[in-house]
């Protein structure tokens, strides 16, 4: 589910970035919900600078079981994520928009316990991005902590990258200079 409203489907299209949440922009201490909660990933805000800089898209894609567990509601990612969004800002970055999955296959109740698309490894998350921005696939990429965010890259037919810790503006740079 979209955070954000949508750019124009018919500007030029450009190469995104799409990163997970939790282990990767922020530390995964299990269902963070609130900005008390975050610790920023070092190098984390440069990292969506560098990109912005760059002209890539920016993206995250997260799974929420939280939601499904009764844990919080969405008010509270959409809340999380605009705070997310402000401190990226003061930064001088900002991500095009947040995408979650509040569903979970196995907890909860109905309308989030549901085997779905979006949650990954399945792509839906990356595919509404790419169907509702101008993503050029070919050079775009997802960074995320686990193999489900790996493979739902790779579902999407864009390059995953495993991230395990470390500068992530030093692991961005890298993914670009290989690129460029």
């Amino acid at each position: 589910m979209p955070d954000d409203t949508p750019s124009p489907r018919n500007a030029s299209r450009r190469r995104a970035a799409f990163f997970d949440r939790d282990g990767v922009l922020n530390e995964d201490i299990g269902f963070a919900h609130r900005p008390d909660q975050i610790t920023w990933m070092p190098g984390a805000k440069e990292a969506v600078k560098r990109l912005n800089d760059a002209g890539l898209l920016v993206f995250v894609v997260t799974n929420q079981a939280g939601i499904a567990r009764g844990l919080y509601g969405e008010e509270h990612v959409r809340t999380l994520h605009r705070w997310m969004q402000q401190e990226l800002n003061a930064a001088g970055a900002h991500v095009d928009a947040f995408y979650y999955c509040p569903h979970h296959p196995e907890h909860g109740e109905l309308p989030y316990r549901t085997d779905c698309a979006c949650r990954k490894p399945e792509p839906g998350m990356l595919l509404q991005a790419m169907a509702e921005w101008p993503v050029e696939p070919k050079g775009s990429f997802l960074i995320g902590d686990r193999d489900t965010d790996v493979q739902a890259a790779q579902r999407a037919g864009i390059e995953g990258t495993l991230y395990r810790g470390g500068d992530l503006d030093a692991v961005v740079a890298g993914i670009l200079a290989r690129a460029a």
